[in-house]
């Protein structure tokens, strides 16, 4: 003779339902989004001119298609290339994995595509073989610790496919403002900061960066703020946040 026995309420079959919905859900709202966008926060001064250091901004992740380096904790499985390939285009502001060290992210604007012979001549950027056009803007004013102000040559750098963007030049005479010829190899782009005389870029030591290693494109800055309030200054966010970032978006 047997008995039923009543199974305990986490085994039943409403609740095993349930926990199907909820692992689904899960998979949605927290996963999902990671690999669409996520959110860097610019630490250097090396994009200044066009990200400032302490700009929070989303990085869209499948403007490019995914690869190995595309999610920000783990990667379930190890593989080259790219899914939903898409190629960078020149003027893109790019998250990617430092080649020497794919642990780092850098960011960075695509200005050689695959193929481009890319050269500094005393100061000026050429694309294969001719110079991109430069149109000086308003100087750049910045204030040091000491309250001493500083102005900083700014310019209009146009590419070849008519991307227009600032660049800051802040020396007359740089290390990297003469090179020799890069050629870009296939599946690789170069890589240059808006803030030219203070960048370790394609120019140094980054060198030319596989497309493999493209995290994702920046789209938008969502907060900013000047550094001048700590965590715990609750009472000092609203003077350091700067209001005129929020919602920017990256060109």
């Amino acid at each position: 003779m047997t008995t039923d026995v009543e199974k305990p309420w986490w085994r039943t079959e409403f609740a095993i339902e349930t926990y199907k919905t909820i692992g689904i859900a899960a998979f949605f709202f927290l996963f999902m989004p990671t690999l669409l966008f996520q959110p860097f926060r610019i630490p250097s001064s090396s994009m200044e001119g066009t990200l400032e250091i302490g700009d929070y901004l989303f990085v869209s992740k499948y403007t490019y298609g995914y690869s190995q380096y595309s999610f920000p904790f783990f990667t379930p499985v190890a593989f080259a290339g790219r899914v939903m390939d898409s190629p960078a285009e020149r003027g893109d502001v790019v998250v990617f994995r430092l080649p020497s060290d794919p642990s780092q992210d850098y960011i960075k604007r695509v200005v050689g595509l695959p193929g481009d012979r890319v050269q500094m001549i005393d100061g000026l950027l050429y694309i294969n073989g001719e110079p991109v056009k430069l149109e000086r803007a308003d100087d750049r004013v910045e204030t040091d610790e000491f309250g001493d102000e500083r102005h900083v040559a700014r310019y209009w750098e146009t590419l070849p496919n008519g991307v227009k963007h600032i660049i800051l030049k802040r020396s007359e005479v740089s290390k990297l403002d003469n090179t020799p010829v890069f050629v870009v190899p296939p599946g690789n782009y170069f890589m240059m900061g808006d803030n030219r005389d203070n960048s370790n870029d394609s120019r140094a030591d980054v060198g030319f960066v596989p497309e493999q290693n493209l995290v994702g494109r920046a789209e938008i800055v969502f907060f900013s703020h000047d550094g001048s309030a700590q965590l715990w200054e609750v009472w000092k966010w609203p003077f350091a946040i700067r209001y005129s970032r929020l919602l920017n978006l990256i060109g």
